[in-house]
């Protein structure tokens, strides 16, 4: 093996990984490192992958594409994992897998690392999309076969090399950031019993009960389920996110604390930080209420659910994710119009909606008795509606109870007497 691409991004696994690979390999290491909108001083972090013993190191700047090719598919479907988790780690890793195989082509690799764990549901999702891309690549996972046993071990392999530790011991949380959301594992979060310690944690969040006693009120305009403007004014995709997660951070939204099901099968907990998501999944959900017809809206319910879990999975490249999002495209079509959400210590509730193409008619649903709807239609749809209850409950009569509103047998050209009276 002459060369090995390595996934950097400068924390502590991958700072240990380029001198183990090196130890192991003796071999050229390339990292490579993705820009998926993580907080990253970019300028620090390849100088520390050359100074472990990278041979170079690249940033590939891929906010747009994470945004656009990713993010919004996610968001138009209402993607969730276990009813809470925004998908921002899952969203992210196939297209760093994607950007990992297209660094190793042009290098000419033999092989891609990565730094997860072999605990993790990232080594599947990057496993599976670099296996996409590139079946003939081997893949390294240090974590897999190495002895280093914890994040302390870890510390003292830097240390015995005299090389720079990328972190401080009282904050080693895991974390993983991007554009779209911040999570955090490890220390006190490994006992589910334990409250987390949010004022040590947060990075991009306020606690609820920090934030303002005076709610915030914003307005967010949709273009075909893609969000495309902020209190009237347009904005890109990357802006977009941004200038919400700094709206919502302030007021405390879109904190979640998971105990999930890890691909691997055990359970794991998390605290995520995704406060400009939260705000776009609530305000979305609410547009789509006005625009989306009930057997639309019920059966992309179903169809959100499962991508969620295809995305957590890490099959973003195969097709039943791809015809999955194919029919969420369609639902969208109309879901354009403009959303008010009041934002206050952590909670997210509607203050209006509106949409060009809103199916709410207020001639059919106010109160007052108009001529698009009639109130004595109600009567035959109700007894048409229910008549599988009705029969049910005929059969289960006992034999003279039936007899009674049963059938008459009548002579041909006869009218038959009527036995029963429904009102």
């Amino acid at each position: 093996m002459k060369k090995i691409v390595l996934a950097y991004s400068g924390g502590l696994d991958t700072t240990v990984i380029i001198p183990w690979l090196k130890e192991n390999y003796d071999c050229e290491i390339v990292a490579v490192c993705v820009d998926v909108g993580q907080d990253a001083d970019w300028k620090t972090i390849k100088q520390r992958a050359l100074d472990t013993g990278a041979s170079s190191c690249y940033v590939a700047d891929v906010k747009k594409e994470y945004v656009e090719s990713y993010i919004w598919p996610a968001l138009k479907s209402g993607a969730l994992y276990e009813d809470k988790y925004l998908l921002g780690t899952a969203t992210a890793r196939p297209l760093i897998a994607k950007v990992l195989v297209d660094y190793a082509r042009k290098e000419k690799a033999d092989a891609i690392a990565h730094g997860a764990t072999g605990k993790g549901n990232d080594q599947v999702r990057f496993d599976l999309g670099i296996m996409a891309f590139a079946p003939d690549l081997e893949i390294i996972a240090p974590w897999r076969t190495w002895k280093l046993k914890s994040r302390e071990d870890e510390i003292r392999y830097l240390q015995r090399r005299k090389l720079p530790v990328p972190m401080k011991k009282k904050d080693s949380y895991s974390r993983d950031d991007n554009l779209w959301h911040i999570s955090h594992e490890g220390l006190e979060l490994e006992d589910p019993a334990n409250e987390p310690s949010l004022k040590n944690m947060l990075k991009m969040t306020v606690p609820p009960e920090k934030a303002p006693n005076k709610p915030e009120y914003v307005e967010i305009d949709f273009d075909k389920g893609i969000p495309v403007g902020v209190n009237g004014k347009k904005m890109d995709g990357v802006t977009l996110i941004r200038t919400l997660n700094k709206i919502g951070g302030a007021n405390g939204v879109g904190l979640v604390d998971l105990v999930e099901n890890r691909v691997v099968g055990m359970k794991s907990r998390g605290i995520y930080e995704t406060p400009g998501g939260s705000i776009l999944y609530y305000a979305h959900q609410e547009l789509e209420h006005i625009c989306l017809d009930r057997q639309t809206y019920a059966c992309k319910q179903q169809r959100g659910q499962k991508l969620g879990e295809e995305i957590y999975g890490g099959h973003w490249f195969t097709p039943l994710r791809e015809a999955l999002s194919a029919f969420v495209d369609v639902t969208q079509k109309t879901v354009t119009g403009t959303v008010k959400v009041k934002l206050y210590k952590g909670s997210v509730t509607s203050a209006g909606v509106s949409s060009p193409h809103s199916l709410y008619n207020a001639g059919i649903a106010s109160f007052t008795t108009g001529e698009l709807y009639n109130h004595a239609d109600a009567k035959g749809f109700i007894r048409l509606y229910g008549l599988p209850i009705l029969v049910r409950a005929l059969m289960e009569k006992e034999p003279e109870a039936r007899a009674a509103v049963a059938p008459v047998k009548t002579r041909r050209g006869r009218k038959p007497k009527v036995t029963e009276k429904w009102d």
